[in-house]
């Protein structure tokens, strides 16, 4: 595993910091999970933070080698060749990019959009098998969608649902009570229900790089979970380290550039053969730095403007001014190690959420309400409503308005509230080539939105799925530098799903998300604007043409 420094003002921010860290125990102390480096107690230590003891969350974690591999094979065995991950947080986005990088079919639902749900519930129900973790409400509600649909298919939920779920916690609860397959998700020597000692690392949060559900899902999925726990301790060693870290090495650039000004993370993989890497980064550092009016901004497939606040990091390729190499379960620990070290620097807790319970506190209230009080719109442009306090006279006006909005050292931040996977639904012509299906989708996908107004200035953008980035950015975005403008995209749903045992659709639950994302964000000042599509794919098509206009 390699961090090298391809830019003077990198290293130089890099080794005004380093020395310090090394002078004060900082790799061993890390390393052996003490939580006074951050001024608490062991006894204070979130459960989270206690995962680093032992050696980090991996060593807990290759105990569950045998279960996964019992799981897999039994899966294999009655046909279930269908995998659903109903989670959130770093379990979602590292169960992705392993087996996106294995190239092996994995469905997570990481959200409550209903086109998304119903799209998962296309696959044949016979040959499904899901795993859920966490307390998230989109989880929870998934869950009791698929209940529904076995029961009603005549499956046998038992044989079907797999809760990776920490002992005493509902969900844990709720497996044992329907006979669900459990697996505890507890730190090291936690007990587990049964008395023993715990297996696995926490279920999400800071203290695990890949949680006790990625695992889960990736194997049984396909991916070789044991190559990737291997590579991740190949490089454990050397985490304790003064020198050779490269967890040390990439924390201190992490932290000393922003210290110095580059507070904002580009983060690219073009060369790289790892899939998606850099969404799984985004969390890890926006969650765990963006808090107390500090952090680092992480950007995804932006294009360096080479602007002053920038600091770029490649996966495997020469194009940043820092070059991260390694096998996946090594890029997994040693962002971990960094992402702690930079906190350190900026003198946050890497565990806290302090500003990430805000927005789902409001949207709880909001569904209690008998109807979403989503307002009149500031103005109508097709089948775009616009609302906030905007003067424009149409799309293209508001999109201006935002971008003259800007501060110097700020960013804009889109965030949709849509079906992330819908653009691969727009029609291809007939005989189309491969560039062409591209640009088809392109056209289609709500997320180009970000490139076309990232042309339009020299500031960041960045981009990202409701309600994915709650878990995510949305930490940052409330508890971050208050230097943010805020573009919200929400739309009409054709067909909704009820949620069994609730009193409202995932449609509903999706706006009201939303909705509490944008108090969240208004209750602080900043410039947000929400726009409605009335019809979806319509709306984003104009959306895209009235970017290139501006």
């Amino acid at each position: 595993m390699d961090v090298l420094y391809r830019d003077e003002r990198a290293a130089s921010a890099a080794s005004s910091v380093a020395g310090r860290l090394v002078a004060d125990g900082v790799p061993a102390r890390l390393a052996a999970g003490d939580p006074t480096l951050w001024g608490r107690e062991g006894s204070e230590a979130p459960r989270d933070a206690e995962a680093w003891a032992d050696g980090l969350p991996f060593r807990a974690s290759r105990e569950l080698l045998p279960e996964l591999g019992e799981l897999a094979e039994q899966a294999r065995a009655a046909g279930l060749t269908t995998v659903v991950l109903a989670a959130t947080d770093g379990a979602a986005l590292a169960a992705e990019v392993i087996c996106d990088t294995a190239d092996v079919p994995l469905t997570v639902l990481d959200t409550s959009d209903p086109g998304q749900v119903r799209r998962a519930l296309a696959e044949p129900l016979e040959s499904t098998v899901i795993v859920v973790a966490g307390p998230a409400v989109e989880t929870d509600c998934c869950l009791r969608i698929y209940e529904e649909r076995f029961a009603a298919a005549g499956i046998d939920a038992a044989q079907r649902i797999v809760a990776v779920a920490v002992p005493g916690s509902p969900l844990q609860r709720r497996a044992v009570e329907r006979g669900y397959r459990l697996v505890p998700s507890s730190a090291p020597g936690t007990p587990s229900p049964a008395g023993g000692p715990g297996p696995a690392s926490p279920a999400g949060g800071w203290g695990a790089a890949v949680p006790t559900a990625a695992l889960v899902a990736a194997a049984l999925a396909g991916a070789d979970v044991a190559r990737l726990l291997d590579d991740a301790e190949e490089v454990l060693p050397l985490l304790s380290r003064d020198s050779g870290n490269p967890g040390l090495a990439l924390g201190a650039v992490l932290g000393g550039a922003a210290l110095g000004g580059r507070d904002k993370l580009l983060l690219e993989d073009q060369l790289s053969a790892i899939a998606g890497l850099p969404d799984w980064i985004e969390w890890l550092v926006a969650a765990s730095t963006g808090k107390r009016g500090k952090g680092i901004l992480p950007v995804v497939g932006a294009d360096p403007h080479r602007a002053h606040d920038e600091l770029v990091v490649a996966i495997e390729s020469d194009i940043g001014d820092v070059r991260v190499d390694g096998p996946l379960g090594a890029q997994f620990l040693v962002w971990q190690y960094a992402a702690a070290v930079a906190a350190l620097l900026l003198e946050v807790d890497p565990a806290e959420r302090p500003d990430q319970a805000e927005p789902a506190g409001t949207t709880e209230a909001l569904l209690a309400l008998p109807e979403l009080p989503a307002g009149a719109p500031a103005l109508v442009d097709g089948p775009v409503e616009v609302y906030g306090l905007v003067t424009a006279k149409d799309l293209p006006g508001v999109f201006i308005e935002l971008l003259h909005a800007l501060p110097a050292d700020g960013y804009l931040a889109v965030t949709a509230y849509l079906d992330r996977l819908a653009a691969f639904d727009a029609p291809v012509p007939d005989g189309a080539d491969f560039e062409q299906m591209t640009d088809a989708w392109m056209m289609a996908d709500p997320a180009t939105l970000r490139a076309l107004l990232a042309l339009r200035t020299d500031r960041p953008v960045t981009f990202g799925w409701g309600p994915r980035s709650l878990h995510a950015t949305g930490q940052y975005h409330n508890g971050g530098p208050q230097n943010g403008v805020f573009l919200q995209i929400t739309g009409a749903v054709a067909e909704d799903v009820a949620v069994p045992g609730k009193p409202y659709t995932l449609g509903r639950l999706q706006l009201a998300q939303a909705l509490g994302d944008l108090e969240a964000l208004e209750t602080r000042g900043r410039p947000a604007v929400r726009l409605h599509l009335t019809d979806r794919a319509a709306g984003v098509a104009h959306l895209l043409a009235a970017a290139q206009e501006v």
